[in-house]
């Protein structure tokens, strides 16, 4: 989380208690913080496009991303924003690496 739209604090503001520096990592599944707390599920239905855009070689940039792999998000909520950050793993692509044929390599 990188702030609040409006307020400097969560109380009666983010029903879900974030505070500014709180981190949620995932690779497929919803993102979880440190604590193993999943994120709102209000922003997920925001972030879950964009997260399938990028897993799927999108540029962020294309929907008014800072980088290729990097994207700041409001809340639908309108308190809470957010820097969604993406980072290659190298792993073979899903669709295009034959995954389930039998005898790929």
């Amino acid at each position: 989380m990188t702030g609040f739209l409006r307020g400097t604090h969560t109380e009666r503001y983010c029903r879900n208690g974030e505070e500014i520096g709180d981190k949620y990592i995932c690779t497929y599944g919803c993102p979880v913080n440190q604590d193993g707390h999943g994120i709102c599920s209000k922003l997920m239905m925001v972030l879950f496009p964009i997260m399938e855009a990028v897993r799927s070689g999108g540029d962020l940039t294309n929907i008014g991303g800072s980088s290729q792999y990097s994207k700041d998000i409001v809340c639908p909520d309108g308190c809470v924003m957010f820097r969604l950050t993406a980072k290659k793993l190298g792993n073979e692509n899903f669709f295009k690496g034959k995954f389930f044929d039998e005898g790929a390599p």
